[in-house]
């Protein structure tokens, strides 16, 4: 069996804000250490649980985050910069774990809520429907055919997953306290309690479906700022709503979303 662990950072636990996830932060190289524990905690669990095969994506940012010389040998690692490939080396596995992940833009109390990048984008829909980073990856591996069978991070996020992906397991490792803070759970707590979730889930992920997107696929967004957004002149696929959002169609999420 083959899992992929696509990681983000502001739903790992002991991290509470943008002091932590911002390069240059002065908790950045803290949040760098617990993001890499994290990883290896959840991966470890995966192999205890019957995996032959771990792949994981650094998936904060610009995806040079991980400490790559600390992670659990076992593991294979996807950095920086895969172009219109998000999930560079998704094909092929059984089984997709979200770690570390947020709300969407817009979830009012969440910690860190956003939608992949917050000083560009205000809004996202997938067919019509609000979405953020959670949807659009479990949309990606659904694609592929692959479920997504983990979610972890705040409790909003935990919430969201059960909203979007029936059946899926999630662990929640903190609660947020508002967007820039949060009630930690003990280290030692929150790294047994992801240990035991992701085995649950890596020994039950014939039980969980891929997400059902229906095809093609309309991705919308709206942007922050004007002037921001692609011209739509001589393309099909790409379609203006107005000054600050547009939307494009495309076959898959993957191709709909770049």
């Amino acid at each position: 069996m083959k899992v992929y662990i696509f990681v983000d950072m502001e739903g790992i636990s002991g991290v509470t804000g943008t002091d932590f996830v911002n390069a240059g932060g002065p908790h950045y190289q803290t949040a760098r250490r617990y993001y890499t524990e994290e990883l290896n905690v959840c991966a470890r669990a995966c192999f205890e649980a019957g995996a032959d095969e771990v792949i994981a994506r650094d998936g904060h940012s610009s995806g040079n985050h991980m400490l790559w010389d600390q992670l659990d040998p076992r593991i294979q690692l996807v950095q920086g910069q895969t172009g219109a490939v998000r999930m560079w080396g998704l094909d092929g596995c059984d089984a997709q774990i979200l770690l570390g992940y947020h709300a969407m833009a817009g979830t009012r109390g969440a910690l860190l809520e956003h939608t992949y990048s917050s000083a560009s984008i205000q809004n996202m829909w997938l067919n019509g429907r609000p979405v953020g980073e959670l949807g659009i990856d479990a949309g990606v591996a659904a694609d592929f055919g692959i479920p997504t069978i983990l979610v972890t991070g705040d409790d909003f996020v935990c919430r969201e997953a059960g909203e979007w992906i029936p059946g899926v397991y999630t662990c929640e490792v903190k609660k947020a306290c508002g967007c820039q803070g949060a009630m930690l759970l003990p280290r030692a707590v929150a790294h047994e309690r992801l240990r035991q979730t992701t085995i649950e889930a890596v020994k039950h992920y014939k039980d969980i479906a891929p997400l059902v997107v229906e095809h093609p696929v309309t991705i919308r967004k709206e942007v922050v700022e004007r002037g921001s957004i692609p011209s739509d002149v001589g393309r099909k696929d790409l379609r203006v709503i107005n000054g600050r959002t547009y939307e494009k169609t495309a076959p898959t999420v993957e191709q709909a979303f770049f």
